[in-house]
């Protein structure tokens, strides 16, 4: 088989709510979307969200990126197998416009491009998304073959009523998990969570995503409050810039520390375990520059005997959700999981499965070839804003 046509769409996906944390305010995400068709018409689908408080990305570079790329002579050939095409997406370099020294920059276009590709040769050979796990020598440690996961529930930054209501809903669905967003300049954080707290019980894993609002200097200060409430990790609690200071602060917090916009691709987690300034990896597909990078830092975490999650991009669509739950249906010891928030929170998922979990968190594995879901091109159309198409094979 061979991989004919790559087409990329520009889509905008409207919020069902405005999400609010220390970094940025949304209601919309810009989104790149792949299409990737095969010479015997088999269609497969990828997605990546650039963030450029992130990765360095925008929309508009993230389409510069596979214009730059020479993506016929890169995708061009046959491919056998699933195998193959494993080989192929590992291989696949996008030239962005400049350099980032940590090799992120581009992560978002190129998660689209390999999900699509892998997506497309699944389908043809009739295999999962998820046996791509087993053909990354790197994660012989960590596979596994789970027909359900259980994710995590979110609470942004809100006032306290709603913290208040979404603490009962939580309770009520019977979530063992929830992340917390906290740093946010007018939100009393010791408060919120410990009313949130008394509603939901000791039982409940309770963690806190700073997303970088604060500082080395006042890390411990803007800690010390959170301490009674039995919090189980701090992500990201500082700028990337002074990230490598958490190696000397992480002994005196008492609380494992978590990185995500500092753990965008294997430069930083290697730097990051050389250095001491973590406990934990948050792995996201798309910033990591998809499914194969994402699998190396998990294998890559285990080996260096730290944890790691598999997280999520606010709207993601379906077709994330679906790579997401395939991620974590095949890898072993996932800390924390999120994603499939779907039906709570993007008013186009892009598939015409809801892929949204269910009671507790729980979600079903998806057995069918490739993403095993089927894009609703409708959807597509409604959310198009432009389109760019090339000729490979």
């Amino acid at each position: 088989m061979r991989i004919a046509e790559l087409t990329a769409y520009h889509v905008r996906i409207p919020l069902l709510g405005r999400i609010r944390h220390a970094s940025h305010t949304r209601d919309e995400n810009d989104t790149l979307v792949v299409c990737c068709r095969l010479d015997d018409g088999t269609e497969g689908w990828g997605e990546g969200l650039p963030r450029p408080y992130v990765t360095g990305e925008t929309i508009d570079t993230a389409q510069e990126h596979l214009r730059q790329s020479n993506l016929p002579q890169q995708l061009g050939g046959r491919i056998s197998d699933l195998a193959g095409a494993v080989a192929l997406c590992d291989r696949l370099k996008l030239i962005p416009e400049g350099t980032d020294g940590r090799g992120c920059f581009g992560h978002a276009a190129r998660c689209a491009v390999e999900i699509a590709v892998l997506d497309a040769v699944g389908r043809a050979t009739d295999r999962p998304l998820s046996d791509v796990t087993s053909l990354v020598p790197e994660t012989l440690a960590i596979r596994q073959s789970a027909d359900r996961v259980r994710y995590s529930a979110a609470v942004t930054a809100m006032n306290s009523f709603r913290v208040w209501v979404r603490a009962w809903k939580i309770k009520y669905y019977k979530f063992r998990q929830v992340k917390m967003k906290v740093g946010v300049a007018d939100v009393d954080d010791a408060a919120l969570i410990s009313n949130f707290r008394k509603v939901v019980g000791a039982d409940v894993d309770i963690r806190v995503d700073a997303n970088e609002a604060w500082t080395c200097d006042n890390l411990e200060s803007r800690w010390e409050p959170l301490r009674p409430f039995s919090i189980t990790s701090l992500e990201q609690p500082v700028p990337h810039a002074q990230v490598d200071g958490l190696a000397s602060l992480r002994p005196r917090l008492g609380v494992p520390i978590m990185l995500d916009e500092s753990l965008c691709s294997l430069t930083d987690a290697q730097r990051s375990i050389e250095r001491g300034s973590c406990d934990l990896f948050n792995i996201r597909l798309s910033k990591c520059g998809g499914f194969v990078n994402s699998l190396k830092l998990a294998a890559l975490a285990n080996g260096a005997g730290l944890g790691f999650q598999l997280g999520c991009q606010v709207g993601e669509t379906g077709i994330l959700s679906a790579a997401g739950r395939h991620f974590a249906c095949s890898v072993a010891d996932i800390r924390y999981l999120e994603g499939s928030f779907d039906r709570f929170l993007v008013g186009e998922r892009l598939t015409k499965e809801d892929l949204t979990f269910g009671r507790g968190g729980w979600a079903p594995a998806l057995p069918k070839p490739g993403l095993g879901v089927t894009i609703d091109r409708d959807a597509v159309s409604r959310v198009m804003v432009r389109e760019e198409r090339w000729r490979i094979d």
